[in-house]
């Protein structure tokens, strides 16, 4: 499982980070639509991602 926090919106695509510093993006239609800047979300080994902190 890898925990992520939303950096930023990019066109079609959210930017995450992780706790090291590096960078993910990922499409907007496969997260869920109420994410907003700052929230943490978690990513399980199936690729659910889940919201667990706003």
């Amino acid at each position: 499982m890898k925990k992520l926090k939303v950096d930023r919106f990019d066109g079609t695509m959210v930017i995450f980070t992780d706790k090291e510093k590096k960078y993910f993006a990922i499409e907007k239609a496969e997260i869920p639509h109420e994410l907003k800047k700052g929230d943490l979300v978690e990513i399980d080994d199936e690729g659910k991602i889940t919201l667990i902190k706003k």
